[in-house]
């Protein structure tokens, strides 16, 4: 595991520009409607960050690439409904999508500008009410004044978190790795285990 996490260290401290890539591109496709519910983004993010104790990534700079390329995501998203409207949710992909769209619908139908807040938090409709929220006519202003303070929480909740986990193990990584080790495996298992059954409810859905 040590040596692992050395190599791992040692790539992103060669790559450091490569590392802050692929937390914009990460955080970008992951709001992208469809395709962003099958980028795993956030666990990309959350690994990059737990790096940041190494000293090779600086925490400000992997919140402001997530921060950036969210809002990318999020802001492409926005304009393509705002200016194509109800049309585009007839377009492929879509229109591939009946039920996921439908639930978004719904979601941003109830809550409304809070759903553009709440939805940074849910996937898969995160992918979906940005563009939701701009087909139904929510106005420039009120969508981002909403959307940029909601991807900021989002940063913060994903990457602070995997900062101070990634400084703990740098200081009591290697007298608990026996222990952790193991806790990491299963850890991993059951993230797979619960995107698999995810995976396995949006698909029936459709």
């Amino acid at each position: 595991m040590s040596s692992l996490l050395d190599q791992i260290i040692q790539f992103v401290s060669a790559h450091v520009w490569l590392a802050y890539a692929t937390v914009f591109a990460a955080a970008a496709l992951e709001a992208v409607p469809v395709f962003g519910a099958f980028v795993p983004g956030s666990t990309l993010i959350i690994a990059l960050s737990a790096l940041v104790a190494a000293g090779e990534l600086r925490l400000a700079e992997v919140i402001a690439a997530a921060v950036a390329g969210a809002a990318l995501g999020d802001g492409a998203s926005y304009l393509a409904g705002h200016i194509y409207q109800r049309k585009i949710l007839g377009i492929w992909p879509l229109a591939s999508y009946p039920a996921v769209i439908a639930r978004s619908e719904a979601f941003f139908a109830r809550r409304g500008a809070l759903a553009v807040l709440l939805a940074r938090f849910v996937p898969p409709v995160r992918a979906f009410v940005p563009v939701i929220a701009g087909a139904f006519g929510m106005p420039p202003a009120r969508f981002f004044s909403v959307n940029i303070p909601a991807i900021a929480l989002w940063a913060c909740a994903h990457i602070l978190p995997a900062a101070l986990a990634g400084s703990l193990w740098k200081q009591y990584g290697r007298e608990v790795e026996h222990i952790a080790l193991p806790l990491l495996v299963i850890g991993l298992l059951l993230w797979v285990a619960i995107w698999l059954l995810r995976r396995r409810k949006h698909l029936a859905a459709e």
